[in-house]
């Protein structure tokens, strides 16, 4: 018996059924190749975010050189406020030897002393005491450098008086070579220097005493002109900001020296000319620092007060006769570059030589009281229309001491020793 002929609906379900089977087929290779893909893009993230969480976990472990503990969980030493404390400071007295008659603002008639009495307390936590035996018992045998501009020096002259109350009148000394100045503890056979660069690289106002210029040019890749008195270092301190800061675009001598006649000079912005030379420090850091042994600390902008607007003071006012704190805990003043922050991170994220950042600036913002205004020596003869308008000549970049900078140590040695 022949089987009848399929009707036009059976043969139109079976073309369906076929076509519904083909497509569940190649769904199916479709989730199949999907997946393998799939897995191995994620094997390889997962590998890669892996090691790079490894290498941040090692380096973490990786016990930093001079440290002797750690601070507590979560403690950010520069977020905190200033209390008033009159038991425990100053941390020393004017009666320093080594203190530039102009820092000295009590021996040169400040009326007020309250910016003395000050400490800086972290809201997390608390940071050590000071310990000077600790830290000169540390680098016995050891050299410490200062490099930088003024402000550096001022916290390396901060630095030598918070140890040379220790230590016999004999067994110390303080000499200067040039760009260089050297405090040395005999008795400890330790070194403290300070050395003068306040672009780091080569420029024309390398001159330690004669550097008043205001056309102002630094030479490209050049770190090792003063890089080379900087080796042997068991522990660095830089700092440079306040020299670039010229409001217009910033002069690189690309080839030649500066006693060429014809000078190959291009100009870029503040950014680009600070990046150029923060990378410079990080290679020569690589070349010439073992982070096993050594230490190396960068600390950011010392604020001015130039503009009492900044802080809702009276305009054409300044720092001079400000004794009282900034209270607003969001200051940020006008000077502070937040760009420059911002490149900063960005070059210190690639060093492979950790280097301790000791950001200053926010609690020095505060302090429109410590700086020395009109209380310090001045070089040249005061002219009558300055004295009648003090405003016009006070000093609002650099710190009294004793005062603010010792506390940039105390937080220095807190990093030092606990970091």
């Amino acid at each position: 018996m022949k089987s009848s002929p399929s009707s036009p609906s059976s043969l139109l379900r079976k073309t369906r059924f076929l076509s519904t089977l083909l497509a569940v087929i190649i769904l199916f290779f479709i989730i199949i190749l999907y997946s393998e893909v799939s897995s191995f893009i994620f094997t390889q993230s997962h590998s890669s975010n892996y090691n790079s969480i490894s290498r941040l976990i090692k380096r973490k472990k990786e016990k930093l050189a001079f440290a002797v503990g750690e601070r507590e969980e979560g403690c950010d030493v520069f977020s905190g406020s200033w209390v008033w404390d009159n038991k425990s400071r100053p941390l020393y007295t004017e009666d320093c030897p080594y203190i530039q008659p102009q820092l000295t603002c009590q021996q040169h008639r400040r009326p007020d002393n309250d910016y003395l009495y000050w400490t800086w307390q972290p809201h997390s936590c608390s940071i050590p005491s000071f310990n000077a035996t600790l830290m000169l018992e540390s680098l016995r045998g050891k050299r410490m450098l200062f490099v930088g501009d003024s402000l550096n020096r001022g916290q390396f002259v901060s630095m030598v008086c918070l140890l040379q109350q220790h230590i016999p009148d004999n067994a110390k000394s303080m000499e200067t070579f040039g760009s260089l100045t050297v405090f040395t503890a005999k008795d400890y056979n330790a070194r403290i220097e300070y050395y003068w660069a306040p672009f780091l690289l080569e420029s024309n106002a390398d001159d330690a005493v004669i550097h008043r210029i205001t056309d102002r040019v630094v030479r490209k890749g050049s770190i090792n002109k003063h890089g080379k008195k900087w080796r042997g270092a068991d522990i660095i301190v830089f700092n440079t900001y306040l020299w670039w800061m010229t409001g217009m675009p910033f002069k690189i001598l690309q080839k030649g020296s500066f006693k060429d006649e014809v000078k190959d000079i291009v100009e870029v912005s503040t950014e680009d000319a600070y990046r150029m030379t923060m990378k410079s420090m990080v290679r020569w850091l690589k070349k010439n620092m073992d982070s096993n042994k050594s230490r190396v600390f960068f600390t950011s902008m010392s604020p001015s007060h130039y503009k009492s607007m900044d802080w809702g003071g009276e305009a054409e006012k300044n720092c001079y006769n400000e004794t009282k704190m900034i209270e607003d805990a969001s200051y940020w003043g006008s000077d502070c570059s937040k760009n420059v922050m911002l490149v900063i991170r960005e070059v210190f994220s690639t060093s492979e030589v950790p280097i301790t950042f000791l950001n200053i600036t926010q609690l020095s913002s505060y302090r429109k009281d410590a700086h020395t205004s009109i209380y310090k020596k001045q070089w040249s003869p005061l002219t009558p229309e300055q004295l009648a308008n003090p405003v016009s000549y006070a000093d609002c970049t650099h710190w009294c001491l004793p005062g603010l900078q010792d506390t940039w140590n105390e937080l220095l040695f807190t990093k030092l020793f606990y970091p």
